[in-house]
Order: C-alpha cells, then structure tokens, then sequence
C-alpha cells in the first residue's frame, strides 16, 4: 500500500495541509468519488479514503454514479428512419439501469463501510463526461476522485476518455488513481 502524507494528501487535492474547503476555518473538504461497475472505480474510493479522507477527519465523501437515459435506446424503423421505442422496452431498460445503478451504489458504501468512512450517494443521468462535471459542480466539489482504466492511446482516441475529459472541465482539482498493478510496475 502507497503511503501519502496529509500534507501530500491535501496538496494533490489543492488544498492547504489543514484547511478546509476554500481554506476558510472549519469548513470541511468535499471528496466525490465517481463510481461506475468497474473494479477501478472502487480501488480508486478506496485509496481516497485511506489518503485523501482519513488525513482530513471532517471531509465529506460523496459517491457519485451515472446512468444513461432510458430513452437513449432508440432504434430506427425500417425504410422511415423514424425511430420508436415501445413504452414495454423503456421501461424495462429503466428498472434495469435502476437496479444496475443500485448495485454500484451498494458495492461503494461497502467500501466506504469497510474503511469506517461515513457517505452519501447520488445517482445522476446522463452522458457520464457531462453528468459528472455537473454533479461536482451542483456538489460545490473540492476534489473529484476517479479511477483509470487505463485505455491504450487508440482506444482513448477513438472512445474519449472520461478522465481526460474531466481533468479539463471540472470545476474542482480531479485525482485519478491508476488500478494497482499499473501504479506499482513500470
């Protein structure tokens, strides 16, 4: 396990070591921590708890997922171009990304819960780039936390990266934690 000093901790947040959110006296730092199903979004709550949130006992931690649109899954009908979605089938996508988003969910508090870390949630629809800068922004976010999942140049390039992304639109500093085995081995 990584060791990081809470004055490292709070310089990577962009924060002075022991100040609060905006450095004002007793306010506290708002860590959210993006989640998605992947093992790299939990190995990155899980170091900000041990390095970012436990050197700051008043910090916040809020857990943040995305889910797309129910309606996003639209297919055109044949020779129209028109597209319809039976009200069946959005509805069934819904409660399947509602119960996807409720699994997420739960597997973060877990962490949290393990780390002894008390935690909000919140589930917000969308493109999950645009949908997260707004979170962190409606939040009053100090510090965006999120893992890599360490896509290869040709893949970022054609798929976009959500950390890239991030990095240059949040309105708050953005931490990314590389998975494990890529953060210890060069």
């Amino acid at each position: 396990m990584e060791e990081v000093s809470a004055e490292a901790a709070a310089v990577a947040s962009g924060m002075a070591p022991g100040a609060g959110a905006g450095g004002a006296e007793g306010a506290t730092m708002k860590v959210v921590a993006a989640v998605d199903a992947s093992e790299e979004s939990l190995h990155a709550l899980s170091w900000a708890l041990d390095n970012v949130v436990r050197p700051h006992p008043g910090a916040s931690v809020v857990v943040v997922h995305v889910q797309h649109h129910a309606d996003h899954f639209a297919y055109p009908v044949a020779g129209h171009g028109l597209q319809y979605v039976p009200p069946t089938a959005v509805d069934s996508v819904r409660k399947t990304h509602e119960e996807n988003s409720r699994r997420v969910v739960s597997a973060a508090l877990d962490v949290c819960r393990q780390k002894q870390a008390s935690a909000t949630a919140a589930v917000v629809e969308g493109d999950a780039k645009e949908a997260i800068c707004r979170a962190v922004e409606d939040m009053h976010a100090d510090l965006l936390v999120l893992g890599s999942r360490g896509l290869g140049m040709i893949k970022r390039a054609l798929l976009g990266s959500v950390s890239d992304y991030l990095v240059h639109h949040a309105s708050c500093p953005v931490l990314i934690v590389k998975p494990p085995n890529k953060a210890h081995h060069k």
